[in-house]
């Protein structure tokens, strides 16, 4: 849903991008940086139940993140690698988030509520990693599978903002928001495998039967 922002938000990075393209950054460098910033802040932070801060760290490296596309465009070195490389690692950054709100929960829980909330988090991340692949799967045999109302863009907004009221102190804000992003990923992904049965029995263009 967030990425019909997508038109807006490149016109809105493109000066960035101008500024890094002075720079000796390439995409990719920004892409592997922003991840490294991600999961270093997921993982040491989020564990030992810096939310507020880990968050901080973890919105920063993800808006850098955003600008490998911006300067790609500027310096006109967009590739199929760089698209492979950007996508792999938001799984190591999705990863590394939710790996350290799992271990949060391990770590600082002393109840079955925080050993549940733990393997919610995992949830989160294996649905999440699954509405991914079913549509770079679908993709690759030749289908859209442009549907979901929990992508990528929603996912990380969903769980950086719980994590980061949280970390300011309001109550049961984080479960609540782990909960919602859990059912609205299951929800996305079988979106996702309806959406590829549809396509995939539909008779092909121009037969009439």
């Amino acid at each position: 849903m967030l990425n019909k922002l997508r038109p807006a938000l490149s016109r809105v990075l493109t000066p960035a991008g101008l500024a890094l393209a002075r720079t000796p950054l390439t995409p990719n460098a920004i892409t592997v940086i922003g991840t490294i910033g991600v999961a270093a802040g997921a993982l040491a932070l989020f564990p030992t139940g810096h939310l507020f801060v880990g968050t901080v760290v973890c919105t920063i490296f993800v808006l850098f993140d955003m600008l490998d596309g911006a300067l790609a465009r500027v310096k006109g070195t967009s590739g199929k690698f760089g698209a492979f490389l950007d996508s792999t690692l938001d799984r190591v950054a999705d990863a590394a988030i939710f790996g350290g709100l799992t271990f949060f929960y391990v770590l600082q829980g002393h109840g079955t509520n925080d050993r549940v909330m733990a393997g919610v988090s995992l949830f989160c991340l294996v649905a999440g990693a699954l509405v991914s692949y079913a549509k770079a799967r679908a993709q690759g045999l030749g289908l859209r599978c442009d549907v979901g109302i929990m992508e990528r863009p929603e996912r990380m907004l969903t769980v950086l903002v719980a994590s980061g009221l949280s970390g300011l102190g309001v109550p049961y804000i984080l479960p609540i928001g782990l909960w919602a992003l859990a059912a609205a990923s299951a929800f996305t992904f079988g979106q996702r495998v309806l959406a590829v049965y549809r396509e995939a029995s539909a008779p092909p263009a121009g037969d009439g039967g």
